[in-house]
């Protein structure tokens, strides 16, 4: 994405400091942060584009194929994931400051990346869920309430008393699980009834909640510390860290074999980092702002930064319960 930084590997790459390397990203030249004859560190341009990367030196120049992301929509303001449904639609917010009302809180990006609002009067809305039907839950952290929004366009209060309600997710069986940022992790079942099902560390911003393939919650929580924590949550409500080392780990999603990717930063950078069932982490998507990410029908991502969506190719499908729901 603009503003990530990639790291080229080669030989020759740095002549000497009076005659520089320049990397450009079609006509955008990118700023190299770190030159050495065998490494280039370098900051993806605001002006990038093009799907191909050309390093030249004093000595020639070369190419290597590079995957940019392109942006969907801008001037919006999402805090967690976005939600796309199967037909490929992108749900994504203006969430704004706690308490501040806008005109128009929530979107709807279409199959031809038209950006749309949707009259659905929402303060601060938050997490975002769909069920196997298209209908669309929303959480509410200014009042605490999750809301539902019927693929008819009618919203309804779906529950309330939520404490600071952040993210959601549906596992298998129908029931939804909603974040109270404050230390709660909330299991509404299908007929409405409320349970408390885990507490955790307060967060200063939000619960992020994702499902893996393996039937466990998964939360993130970004606190004070720089040093912060994926959870695992059995079915039972046991919590236990899954993964450390992470500074403010937001949004997460996994993929149908089973890594979880997370917004976050991870040795001393920003971006999306892919963590295997076994605990093995590696950077595959370099960006600045990320809060959360989904994974689109039709073999993509949808990045979401503090400011805008972004569309990424990718090759591995993504996972999610998507649970037949009953009408209430």
């Amino acid at each position: 994405m603009p503003g990530g930084e990639i790291i080229l590997h080669g030989r020759a790459l740095l002549a000497n400091l009076t005659e520089p390397t320049q990397v450009f990203f079609e006509q955008a030249v990118g700023t190299v942060v770190f030159a050495s004859p065998t490494k280039l560190t370098v900051v993806v341009p605001e002006g990038a584009s093009g799907d191909s990367i050309t390093v030249t030196t004093p000595h020639g120049s070369t190419s290597v194929a590079f995957t940019l992301a392109s942006l969907l929509a801008e001037n919006l303001h999402p805090v967690a994931n976005p939600a796309v449904d199967e037909a490929g639609n992108i749900y994504v917010t203006f969430s704004g400051s706690r308490g501040q009302s806008v005109p128009t809180s929530l979107f709807r990006i279409d199959d031809e990346s038209t950006l749309r609002p949707i009259p659905a009067e929402i303060m601060n809305p938050t997490g975002l869920a769909l069920d196997a039907t298209g209908n669309l839950y929303i959480s509410s952290r200014n009042d605490g309430a999750v809301y539902r929004l019927s693929t008819a366009g009618d919203l309804s209060t779906y529950a309330e008393g939520m404490g600071v309600a952040t993210g959601l997710a549906f596992d298998e069986l129908g029931y939804l699980y909603v974040g109270d940022r404050s230390g709660t992790i909330f299991k509404i079942a299908p007929d409405r009834q409320i349970f408390v099902f885990a507490t955790i560390e307060p967060s200063v911003a939000a619960y992020h909640l994702a499902f893996s393939p393996n039937g466990n919650l998964y939360v993130s929580g970004p606190t004070a510390s720089s040093n912060d924590a994926v959870y695992e949550i059995d079915p039972h409500g046991v919590v236990t860290p899954f993964f450390t080392h992470l500074g403010r780990p937001q949004g997460l999603a996994f993929d149908l074999t089973g890594n979880l990717y997370v917004a976050a930063s991870w040795r001393g950078r920003r971006g999306i980092v892919r963590i295997t069932p076994e605990k093995q982490a590696s950077f595959v998507i370099s960006g600045t702002n990320l809060v959360g990410l989904a994974f689109d029908p039709h073999h993509a991502l949808v990045l979401a930064t503090n400011s805008a969506a972004y569309f990424l190719p990718w090759s591995i499908p993504g996972f999610t319960f998507t649970p037949e729901l009953p009408e209430p």
